[in-house]
Order: structure tokens, then C-alpha cells, then sequence
């Protein structure tokens, strides 16, 4: 029995040590037989994309075939290729080319199928966060090891799990490509629900760019710039207290109603005059 995963599947695992062998090959699998792996990563499928596949398939047929598992009562569960499938179901074609393979293991399964969609860019990035919330919390493998099995950074795998922390809409928004990853990313350094939903308002309305969604984060995050443009005014007060010493003197507000005076001095003898123009003189 050859190892045999198909020129597609085989190619995208890089990095996968795995004895998963070939039952058979199969060129005209029933497709009633055939039933969706229940933990596909991929929950959104693209409708163009979709019709785009179906168009190839009348013309070319199904170039690669799709991978599948035997299950116990006799049908056959999809890892790879439930684009193929549903494009086959859609234009009636009764059989399909597959190959049978032997996996056992749920992960290893969910594993695979998660490879095949990820390293083809055909997930978006929150379905890719829930596919590695699911091998996360159903099967035990942190972060580390999510990141050496489909060969990315851990760095990557934690941002992208980051996502699942925005509100509902906001993935949806994500899945629906609405907005983009990038914009997700940054929605998520906002303090609050309110803003994100807010600053996410403004990037569909305005269809801003997301250079222009962190500058704007940015300005919300950081409200110390207003105060910075109140000490770059000039003040009445300061130019008064000024001329009244003969020496600079700067007013630095740390709010509206509260801050210091720096009364600046030059020699000993000009201390010795502030601090007595200070004493002796209760009003300016």
C-alpha cells in the first residue's frame, strides 16, 4: 500500500510527519455517499468563487480529486475539497474522483483539513481563528504546537485567536470580508465596545484604508494630544508673568484646572530678584 495524498494535499503539508496512507483511489465516488466533514474550518464559501469552480468543473471537469475518509457506516466524510463537492452537487454530477484515505483520528482529520484550506488561502482570517479555537479546546494543543503542525509563527496563531475578543458583528463583519484583517487587528487595541463599533462604523461608511483606521485609533487612544495643542497656544497670563520677572516663564497644564509655573533664572542675583519680587508682592 503507497503513500499516496494526492498532488494537492501532499504538496500543502510541508512540514507533516504522518503515516496517513491511501485506501484506494476512487475516479466515480458516488457523491450520495458522501457526507461534509462536521468540522470544516471553512464556514463561508464564496458564492463568485463557487461559480467561478463550477464553470472550470463543466469545462475541464475535476482536475484534482478530493480526499475522504471511510466512516463506519459505509459513507465517506470529506477532509479536502468541499469546494469540488458542493460545485459537483450544484451541476448534478452523480460521481466524483476521491482519494480513500485511512485516518482515524479526529484531529489529525481536522487537522488536515484546516492545512488544505489554510496553505490554499481559502480561509479568511476569523475562520481561521475559530479552526484554531476548535484544535485548541477540543483537542488539547496550545499554541506552540498548533504553530509547528500547519507551519506558521506562533506570533500569528495568537493574533489571529486575538480576533475571536471582538464583538459578534465585528467577526461577522470579518467573515463577509466587509472589512480586513488588518482593521481587525487594529479594532482590537480600543478600550471598549462602544469605539470599536463606532471606529468599525466609520471604515465601512468611509472605506477607510487601514493606515487611516489606526491614525484615526490613535487620536481616540491617546486624548493627551488635545491637551498638547492647549500648551501650544500662546497664553496672556504667561506673557504678563514674563514681563513681570524679566525672565521666561512657562504655564504647563496637566488638566483644565490644575499644573505648575517654571519661572526660569540665569545667575544667582536674578534667583534672588524673583524671590523677592514672589515675597514681597502679593498681586501681580
Amino acid at each position: 500500500m503507497t503513500k499516496v495524498l494526492g498532488k494537492g494535499l501532499g504538496a500543502l503539508i510541508k512540514n507533516y510527519n504522518s503515516n496517513v496512507e491511501s485506501e484506494e483511489f476512487n475516479p466515480e465516488l458516488p457523491i450520495n455517499n458522501i457526507v461534509p466533514n462536521k468540522n470544516q474550518p471553512r464556514k463561508n464559501f464564496d458564492e463568485q468563487q463557487l461559480n467561478s469552480l463550477i464553470e472550470s468543473i463543466k469545462e475541464k471537469g475535476i482536475i484534482q480529486p478530493i480526499s475522504v475518509r471511510k466512516n463506519d457506516n459505509g459513507s465517506f466524510e470529506i477532509i479536502a475539497g468541499e469546494r469540488r463537492f458542493r460545485a459537483a452537487k450544484t451541476i448534478k454530477l452523480t460521481t466524483i474522483p476521491a482519494y480513500i484515505l485511512k485516518i482515524n483520528d479526529n484531529f489529525e482529520m481536522m487537522e488536515l483539513a484546516l492545512i488544505e484550506n489554510i496553505q490554499r488561502a481559502n480561509l479568511n482570517s476569523m475562520e481561521e481563528a475559530e479552526g484554531y479555537l476548535l484544535l485548541k479546546n477540543k483537542y488539547n494543543f496550545n499554541q506552540s504546537e498548533i504553530a509547528k503542525k500547519i507551519s506558521k509563527s506562533r506570533s500569528e496563531i495568537a493574533n489571529k485567536m486575538r480576533l475571536l475578543k471582538l464583538p459578534d458583528n465585528i467577526q461577522e463583519s470579518l467573515k463577509n470580508r466587509e472589512i480586513e484583517y488588518g482593521h481587525a487587528r487594529t479594532l482590537l487595541s480600543l478600550k471598549n465596545k462602544s469605539s470599536i463599533n463606532a471606529v468599525h462604523k466609520k471604515i465601512i461608511d468611509k472605506n477607510l484604508s487601514v493606515r487611516d483606521t489606526e491614525l484615526l485609533i490613535k487620536k481616540i487612544n491617546n486624548p493627551q494630544n488635545k491637551q498638547k495643542i492647549i500648551n501650544t497656544k500662546i497664553n496672556p497670563k504667561e506673557k504678563k508673568l514674563t514681563a513681570y520677572f524679566d525672565t521666561n516663564v512657562k504655564i504647563k497644564f496637566k488638566s483644565k484646572n490644575s499644573g505648575k509655573i517654571e519661572i526660569n533664572f540665569n545667575s544667582k542675583k536674578n534667583l534672588n530678584k524673583i524671590i523677592e519680587q514672589i515675597t514681597n508682592e502679593k498681586k501681580l
